[in-house]
């Protein structure tokens, strides 16, 4: 009985659901030009979205910015955090004397065990 219901039937091919009494969202274009080859992507974002100021070019990958009256958004990068090394982080905490004086202790330290080790072990 079964296999009489779904005769002629591709599962998963199709869907079975109508799409009566769906509401679509208002949708608006929004351009994005790149600022490494010049050209435009056009993005289609909900009305509601928070539009990205950003977004990755088409065409060659790089960054691209939106367009609002056919000129680039101005981009606040007030806020972007500078990428710190370990080496910074270590300035923040010892002065270059005391780390100057701690690479001697060490030093030091090496050099007397490599003279106690046994010659051969």
């Amino acid at each position: 009985m079964a296999d009489r219901s779904l005769r002629g039937m591709r599962i998963g091919a199709q869907s079975l659901q109508s799409e009566d009494g769906v509401v679509f969202a208002d949708r608006a274009d929004y351009t994005y030009q790149c600022e490494a080859c010049g050209r435009d992507t056009v993005m289609t974002f909900s009305t509601e979205a928070e539009i990205p100021e950003m977004w990755e070019c088409r065409h060659c990958g790089s960054s691209a910015v939106l367009l609002v009256d056919s000129k680039p958004v101005e981009i606040d990068r007030s806020g972007e955090k500078v990428a710190r090394t370990h080496w910074d982080m270590l300035l923040e905490r010892r002065t270059r004397a005391e780390l100057e004086e701690l690479l001697q202790e060490r030093l030091n330290y090496l050099r007397a065990r490599r003279g106690q080790q046994k010659i051969g072990a």
